[in-house]
């Protein structure tokens, strides 16, 4: 693909480009930037709490530098969500919408370093949007990891255009904080070193702030390296089991095609900006290898089509700027409101499915579901504990008095430790993820409600067990909890005693 002489991405391709950040071209980067976070504020708290983000909130009241099912970072914006907003369902997401507003500014900074106009910038921050109405959706590490990954492509395509060394320091320093927020940052790191032994940037191997740069990103990650080698790297055997599931139940499949469900009508963009850094421009040609080794690695480890997603902001940049100039100027107004169109359509379709904006149990919420099943999770989890109350009720006071709630998932022990005090219900205990290590409580119960659990396991491993309750929603909205595993028992103690049942209890989900 040839690049005409009027896109030259350098510095002289882009007068002005040194001007100040909240003028200019940016201004409206910026307003559409914040668009997002008010749609996703607006919008936010309009169904409930999601399973995942159940789990996040219970590690956000437990800070630690490490968590069975991801790094420190999620539960540490959740911890501040918690002391800002309360249990603000729209504030416990806040921070997530922030995060894929600031990834929306930087697909548009990088366009700008490319020698992008207004134009090119504004295309490229619109094509970003969509991701990030529904990255930004629900607190999750996916939110950070996104921010992450786009970073690290911002900062090391500042420094191969600055050509200061110096800039190292700041890509280390954005890997060391994505290693923080989820394990999938070393896929772009191999996309990076790959992309710097094979161009012209191998010179940076005999630099000093290349190395210092690997240092700060070890540095950043130590606490948690720290915190896993104190839990035996319980996240490598999570890591591993979770591949495991997510291979057996097919959830690999398609990875090709779901790269063009998650860009839509901006794959012409980002296709583009590929081959302009791996075909045209010999400066920026890391960045083409910063997408095709995660791209390549990702689909020889059946990985799931949205890991690659951190990826298409640079390519959006590259190809905003290369269509910019590419234009034939008969036809630009055309072709240029036609681009419009696709993206609107793009961000209308993102709306639509990954906003909680349909009416629940409408036409639209039927189809959403079946395209993004999280809404579905994110319905009935108070009726879930108001029930767990009513069984609580139907007990002995003795019983009550000794009495805990054990959670098959994280969801359902999250909401009993989210809406549960309103009822007075104790503390809920799980097997699942961070909640085993949290152990089952001194003294432990002596009855327990078991929530979402078989027969079959609650009679092999508990005594005096029997049915007390359904879970269900006064909504109607089916889900993991009230299909596959909708029973309610109350039992006994384990027959092992606790200690030896704990023991062999942990599980991962």
């Amino acid at each position: 693909m040839s690049v005409p002489s009027r896109v030259e991405f350098s510095t002289a391709a882009r007068a002005g480009a040194d001007r100040a950040f909240w003028t200019g071209d940016l201004t409206l980067v910026a307003c559409l930037a914040i668009a997002t976070v008010v749609v996703h504020v607006l919008s936010g708290g309009k169904y409930g709490f999601q399973r995942d983000e159940l789990a996040t909130l219970e590690d956000a009241r437990h800070l630690a530098w490490g968590y069975v099912a991801y790094p420190p970072v999620t539960p540490f914006f959740g911890r501040l969500s918690l002391e800002l907003f309360g249990t603000s369902l729209a504030g416990f997401r806040f921070f997530a919408g922030v995060a894929q507003a600031m990834a929306v500014v930087l697909t548009a900074l990088m366009a700008r370093l490319l020698g992008g106009g207004r134009w090119a910038q504004l295309v490229a921050a619109m094509a970003a949007v969509p991701f990030c109405l529904a990255g930004g959706a629900l607190m999750q590490y996916v939110s950070f990891d996104y921010l992450c990954w786009v970073l690290t492509a911002y900062l090391t395509l500042r420094q191969l255009h600055s050509d200061d060394p110096r800039w190292w320091l700041a890509v280390g320093a954005a890997i060391g904080c994505g290693m923080l927020s989820k394990y999938s940052m070393p896929f772009l790191v191999a996309g990076l070193v790959v992309g710097v032994l094979l161009t012209d940037a191998r010179r940076y191997l005999k630099s000093k702030w290349l190395w210092g740069g690997v240092a700060v990103a070890l540095l950043i990650f130590l606490p948690n390296l720290i915190w896993q080698a104190q839990h035996n790297f319980v996240s490598v055997d999570f890591l591993r089991h979770i591949h495991a599931r997510d291979v057996a139940e097919g959830r690999h499949r398609g990875f090709l095609l779901g790269q063009l469900k998650i860009t839509l009508f901006a794959f012409p963009i980002w296709v583009a900006g590929l081959c302009f850094y791996l075909f045209s421009a010999k400066r920026y040609r890391t960045l083409g290898w910063m997408y095709a080794v995660p791209l390549l690695l990702f689909v020889v480890g059946k990985g799931r089509d949205y890991y690659l997603a951190g990826s298409y902001p640079m390519l959006y940049a590259a190809g905003a700027v290369w269509v910019e100039g590419w234009l034939p100027s008969r036809r630009a107004g055309t072709l240029r409101t036609a681009i419009w169109v696709a993206l609107l359509l793009d961000t209308t379709i993102a709306a639509a499915f990954f906003l909680p904006l349909a009416p629940i149990n409408s036409a639209w919420f039927k189809v959403a579901t079946q395209v993004n099943g999280d809404f579905r999770e994110e319905i009935g989890w108070p009726d879930l504990v108001e029930t767990i109350a009513h069984v609580r009720d139907g007990l002995s006071v003795d019983d009550s008095v000794h009495l805990g709630i054990l959670g098959t998932n994280y969801g359902e022990a999250g909401a009993v430790n989210l809406y549960g005090p309103r009822y007075g219900l104790p503390k809920a205990i799980s097997g699942v993820n961070s909640f085993w290590q949290r152990g089952y409580g001194d003294p432990p119960p002596q009855v327990l409600i078991v929530v979402g659990r078989s027969r079959r396991f609650v009679e092999r491993n508990f005594t005096g067990c029997h049915l007390a309750a359904h879970t269900g929603n006064r909504l109607g909205v089916g889900n993991e909890e009230t299909i596959e595993h909708p029973d309610i028992f109350v039992c006994r103690g384990p027959m092992r005693g606790w200690p030896e049942f704990w023991k062999d209890f942990r599980y991962y989900g």
